[in-house]
């Protein structure tokens, strides 16, 4: 795809400064992916990051006021981007069951690297949703955080594909868990192939997550 020069709106309420708007912002977001990709969430820590960037820790507080504020900015670009790809490869598909194959491709394949944002290494991102996204609602203040639209960008993903299942069956009363269950099941498929193999069917070459899930859900539509 042609480099567009596009750019993923993210709310203010999850940073202090827009890391977009300067160098240093995009800077910042590109290595803290690669650092919590290699180190872990828990053992990230802004004055690691502050040192890998040459800066000051105090510098990245001014971008965002904690780590958890930075993962849930990362969270909310991932399905920000996730939902512009969706909407980018089904926006001139008429069949509803088209529409259906195509989201749940998008959402469960392999990751690859997006050349319209250069800053973002989707596939070191979409490692950190698989293994660290969950903290971000796994937490005391996760109702709180729903109200201020902490998860907006990934329930209007489940929303838009639920949207395609509704067209494609009306009647059909569980989309929402549908969807959500696609997402986080491929999720775990990825991660259990990568290091825990005898919990799943992945074979290289074969695209079987593809395969089950879409087999999944159509079944589940007839």
């Amino acid at each position: 795809m042609e480099n567009l020069n596009l750019q993923i709106k993210i709310k203010d309420t999850f940073f202090i400064k827009d890391p977009e708007s300067t160098e240093l912002g995009k800077h910042i977001i590109s290595k803290s992916i690669e650092m919590i990709d290699a180190l872990g969430f828990e053992a990230f820590t802004f004055k690691k990051l502050g040192d890998a960037i040459n800066s000051n820790e105090s510098s990245v507080y001014r971008y965002f006021s904690n780590k958890h504020m930075l993962l849930v900015y990362l969270l909310n670009w991932y399905w920000s981007w996730m939902d512009y790809r969706i909407v980018l490869h089904t926006s001139n598909l008429n069949n509803a069951k088209d529409k259906i194959k195509k989201a749940v491709q998008l959402l469960v394949d392999e990751v690859k690297q997006d050349s319209d944002f250069s800053f973002i290494d989707e596939v070191l991102l979409n490692r950190i949703i698989i293994t660290e996204s969950s903290k971000v609602y796994h937490n005391k203040d996760v109702d709180k955080e729903n109200e201020k639209g902490f998860y907006k960008s990934y329930k209007q993903v489940v929303q838009r594909v639920s949207d395609f299942i509704l067209e494609f069956n009306t009647k059909y009363k569980y989309p929402h868990m549908l969807v959500s269950t696609i997402i986080e099941g491929a999720h775990h498929q990825r991660f259990f192939a990568e290091h825990l193999p005898s919990l799943t069917d992945v074979e290289e070459g074969q695209n079987n997550i593809i395969r089950f899930y879409s087999n999944l859900v159509l079944n589940s539509l007839k």
